[in-house]
């Protein structure tokens, strides 16, 4: 019933949001005698402020167009490499540009469209051929594609490093981490040629015992049944995912802005405020990031069910308990991967060391295949994006993965 109620207020509010909309151009419309005007702006604003505040689930754009790289602008064109019910394989294609090394980033499936981690392929593909998980809305997805689990997650991994073959690079970002570090381990003891050069983990959970955080503790405070019965609801009938169990997006981005209630109000005043004041440079930088931030996906029960579990509460990994259709996964057959770990000195979701973790579980790594940085300063999202990541981690992996080809 959680979905439909949520549903249900969003149609009632779909007439006041349409007409704020259609308002904001005629209010500003210096041909009406009406933009200059500061009433005219302060209701523009209002309105301007509760289109930004809709919760929408549509995937936003990459709006990545071109890259400066080898010397010169190159056009960027993104192409369907593989698709899968819940995923696609997404590449970033330079047509024109000599090669360089693959990589595909693993985005999480946490409530947001992978393209929460735009700033990170756009800097990446300065000197990389880049892919990524491209993870769809599960409310999009028929019951009829079946279920979508850890293992299915994990089998999702190994089957797009397959199609793109032997010698590519896997870069995982927060929660993938586990199940990137398992399909690496898996393919390893197969010796699947296509196991990646290196494997790089960025601000992930791999042993939530260390450190744990406040995200951490929240989720060993009620049992997993909990969980099921107060976040788990179904998709309503008027989507294609009708009647599929999820747990949805617009309740994972509530919790989210629960936690910095404060920053998001003040945001959105300040936001009124330049709107007023006609500041565009802080206007645009505030749309830019909300737009985003409001964009939800939906997330299949099984895999929010089995992450939260095995991940968060019986620490399955390592424990040496995790297992892929009942094999147990051994991160110690890792032997010709390298590994690289990076966290963030102020990471708040992801503490320092449950990342560095995985570098005691891949035991039989020699040590010149083994990198860990903590970047000084960053929380959780400067990891991967602004900067810091762009100035300081990224010519580390960068580095690493060119060394590893």
């Amino acid at each position: 019933m959680m979905y439909h109620a949520y549903q249900a207020h969003n149609d009632l509010l779909w007439p006041l949001r349409s007409f704020a909309r259609a308002s904001v151009p005629l209010l500003l419309d210096p041909t009406l005698g009406m933009g200059g005007h500061p009433p005219h702006r302060q209701v523009a604003a209002a309105c301007e402020v509760m289109r930004l505040a809709e919760v929408t689930h549509r995937r936003p754009d990459w709006a990545i167009t071109s890259v400066s790289a080898q010397g010169r602008d190159w056009p960027v064109v993104e192409e369907v490499v593989h698709s899968a019910a819940f995923g696609t394989l997404l590449r970033f294609a330079k047509p024109g540009a000599t090669e360089q090394p693959r990589v595909l980033i693993v985005a999480p499936m946490s409530g947001h469209f992978a393209t929460l981690l735009r700033d990170t392929v756009r800097t990446m593909l300065i000197d990389h051929d880049v892919y990524i998980t491209d993870w769809h809305n599960a409310r999009d997805v028929p019951l009829a594609a079946g279920r979508f689990g850890l293992d299915e997650y994990i089998e999702h991994l190994m089957q797009f490093l397959a199609v793109m073959g032997p010698g590519a690079h896997l870069m995982a970002i927060c929660q993938p981490c586990v199940a990137a570090l398992a399909a690496v381990a898996l393919m390893s003891e197969d010796e699947h040629p296509a196991t990646p050069a290196s494997l790089t983990l960025m601000a992930g959970p791999i042993d939530c015992r260390i450190s744990p955080t406040e995200v951490n503790k929240l989720a060993t405070t009620k049992p997993i049944e909990w969980f099921e019965s107060k976040l788990i609801s179904r998709v309503p009938w008027r989507f294609r995912g009708a009647g599929r169990r999820v747990y949805p997006g617009f309740v994972q981005l509530t919790a989210f802005m629960s936690m910095n209630k404060e920053r998001h109000v003040n945001a959105f005043r300040d936001y009124y405020v330049n709107l007023v004041e006609q500041d565009d440079e802080k206007t645009r930088a505030t749309r830019a990031f909300y737009e985003e931030y409001m964009a939800v996906a939906d997330l299949p029960a099984e895999f929010y069910l089995e992450t939260v579990q095995q991940v968060f509460q019986d620490y399955a990994l390592p424990r040496g308990e995790l297992t892929f259709r009942g094999r147990r996964v051994d991160p110690a057959a890792i032997r010709r991967t390298a590994l690289v770990t990076i966290e963030g000195e102020r990471d708040d979701i992801c503490a320092p060391g449950q990342t560095l973790a995985a570098q005691d579980l891949c035991s039989r790594l020699r040590p010149y295949m083994r990198t860990h940085y903590v970047q000084p300063g960053v929380g959780h999202y400067g990891v991967f994006s602004g900067r810091r990541w762009q100035n300081q981690i990224y010519p580390l992996v960068r580095d690493v993965i060119h060394v590893s080809g």
